[in-house]
């Protein structure tokens, strides 16, 4: 009887040893194929505090809650069981997929510029009237989950791409790892930027000298932060969205625009001090060059659609 205990043990421990192994593969292979897409993640963080102009202080967080759930169905459950099904079916479509994806970043990032050099700006009764609307809510909410549903499916490609060579089950679990994870720190990262001017606020009103400095310095700051992340989503956007669409090509045989690049960048950094850091600034800004001029096309050919000027 002891004996057969104490085998019984030393199952259960090497069961144990076996999930922790697993679960450090699953970290190991969230944590890469996070990293992979970081690009889209800016922007997905950059994104979401548009939708959050003119309401009041009250209404933030809830807002950002709905978000949060709107983004976690997205993810669990249409997102990822497509995916899975796909890598277990039919793997030839996740670069295809991938190049799609990229290419709606590529023309999102640049129908931004396109629409900061175009857009006329509101007067301030027109700001009024269009928060004081009842179903402005409601519709910030719904466009908030459809853009963060078109970056979601993008993040978890890239994902899924960085772990098909893995277990169907090891995949699984990578991709609700990052679902859950990637939105958690989006959207948390979102409600403290939203905040910000608020603590802010607050802490200009306290009584210390320099709590009231810091607080007036973030009042002050926190325009200029959600300015920069517009910029630095939208320069994320086109190199990603630009890279994904060079690597498709290269893996097709097509062009061979990727390579060259890369090959010039290598020669270009090779003698300078942080010859790295230099060659990957050389890669992301061609790549994102190349978002670009792909993404203006695109613009240019929908905006020559019948009727899509109009509506635009």
């Amino acid at each position: 009887m002891p004996s057969g205990l104490f085998a019984l043990l030393d199952d259960v421990a090497t069961i144990a040893k076996v999930a922790a192994a697993s679960i450090d593969d699953i970290g190991a292979a969230a944590s890469k194929a996070g990293v992979k897409a970081a690009g889209v993640v800016v922007d997905d963080t950059a994104v979401t505090p548009r939708y959050l102009t003119g309401f009041t202080p009250d209404r933030e967080l809830p807002i950002i809650w709905r978000i949060t759930k709107g983004s976690l169905r997205n993810k669990l459950v249409f997102i990822v069981p497509v995916l899975l099904l796909l890598s277990a079916v039919a793997q030839w479509a996740i670069t295809p997929i991938l190049m799609v994806g990229g290419a709606y970043l590529c023309f999102e990032g640049a129908e931004k510029v396109w629409h900061s050099w175009t857009a006329k700006d509101h007067s301030l009764e027109e700001d009024v009237a269009l928060v004081a609307d009842k179903n402005h809510e409601e519709a910030m909410v719904s466009g908030a989950i459809r853009t963060d549903f078109i970056l979601s499916a993008e993040i978890m490609v890239i994902a899924l791409n960085e772990v098909l060579d893995e277990a169907f089950a090891m995949r699984a679990a990578t991709l609700v790892v990052v679902a859950v994870l990637i939105t958690v720190a989006v959207y948390g990262v979102v409600g403290l930027i939203v905040k910000m001017d608020d603590i802010g606020l607050h802490m200009s009103k306290g009584r210390a000298a320099v709590g009231r400095a810091v607080g007036r310095g973030l009042v002050a700051f926190m325009p200029k932060l959600l300015a920069a992340l517009a910029v630095i989503g939208t320069a994320a956007m086109l190199w990603v969205g630009g890279q994904i669409v060079l690597h498709g090509l290269d893996e097709y045989h097509i062009g061979g625009l990727g390579h060259g690049l890369h090959d010039f960048a290598h020669a270009v950094a090779g003698n300078l001090p942080a010859a790295g850091l230099w060659e990957w600034l050389i890669n992301a800004g061609g790549a994102g060059i190349f978002g670009l001029l792909l993404g203006g096309i695109i613009v240019g050919v929908l905006h020559l659609l019948p009727g899509k000027k109009a509506a635009h």
